[in-house]
């Protein structure tokens, strides 16, 4: 397995698949999953004959299962050796949920300056801040996450099967239909992850201001939201996030829910696609 060791001697795991020729695309995994949640798009950038890297966060996946470092500047630092490593050049970079703040924070801190980012896209997104604040104050209030909390302490293996059956892909909407296999495959990645890193990892997405972040960013950015997600709802995410970016657009999926990459992996592929070729 391919693996790059950090400054602070964490092992993270990564992919990087198709031609060394191809243009980069780097895929920012959500909590908590990992790099295989990318199966429909790694395959289908491969295919275009892209170069696609995903990597498994610190604590996740096939990554150290270490005890610290859970928080943003962390996470970015460890992209930041993933694509140091394979010397990563006019990336684009694309994150999912806690992996859009991921990859918004690498962007903002290194990979801007050091002139290695092409494009950043955000799907599902954390940012600008998930937690109610004065600034912000359409936000979730504190309970909700302290419930993730309580629910990942007492019984992490129900919680993460009740989340993708439910909230995660809107299987729990009317007449919508469940595909057994794609939630028994958000557990199986959520089990292979360290407890320790995804208690801490809820702090990291709900409580991070990524505000700075979003103004720092001039490459071209696009934020994409499902206009159904019960995970992140869109109304103090998606729209806030495109109006501070310098050079954003917002594209809104009707009905579309958290999980969208893989239940419209279809729509959302042609998408990105799309605006990479732009």
């Amino acid at each position: 397995m391919s693996h790059v060791t950090t400054k602070d001697g964490v092992d993270i795991f990564y992919k990087d698949w198709g031609p060394r020729s191809g243009q980069p695309i780097v895929f920012h995994h959500g909590w908590p999953l990992s790099s295989d949640d990318w199966d429909a798009q790694i395959l289908f950038f491969v295919g275009k004959g892209y170069r696609v890297i995903a990597h498994d966060r610190r604590g996740h996946g096939r990554s150290s299962q270490v005890n610290e470092g859970h928080d943003m500047d962390h996470y970015a630092d460890d992209v930041l050796a993933v694509v140091e490593h394979l010397d990563l050049r006019n990336a684009v970079h694309i994150g999912h949920s806690t992996g859009g703040g991921e990859a918004l924070h690498y962007v903002a801190r290194h990979g801007q300056k050091q002139g290695r980012v092409a494009k950043l896209v955000l799907i599902g997104a954390v940012p600008p801040i998930m937690l109610k604040t004065a600034a912000y104050p359409g936000g979730l209030p504190m309970e909700v996450f302290d419930g993730f909390r309580s629910a990942l302490a007492a019984n992490r293996a129900q919680f993460y099967l009740d989340l993708p059956t439910g909230p995660f892909y809107g299987f729990n909407r009317p007449g919508a239909k469940s595909i057994p296999g794609v939630i028994q495959n958000w557990w199986r990645q959520g089990m292979a992850g360290g407890a320790k890193a995804h208690y801490d990892g809820i702090k990291a997405f709900s409580e991070t201001d990524f505000t700075e972040d979003l103004k720092s960013v001039t490459v071209p950015a696009l934020v994409m939201h499902g206009d159904d997600d019960q995970v992140v709802p869109i109304a103090n995410s998606a729209p806030l996030s495109a109006k501070l970016l310098r050079n954003g657009t917002l594209k809104v999926y009707p009905g579309y829910p958290h999980g969208m990459c893989t239940t419209h992996a279809d729509v959302i592929n042609a998408d990105l696609l799309a605006f990479i070729k732009r």
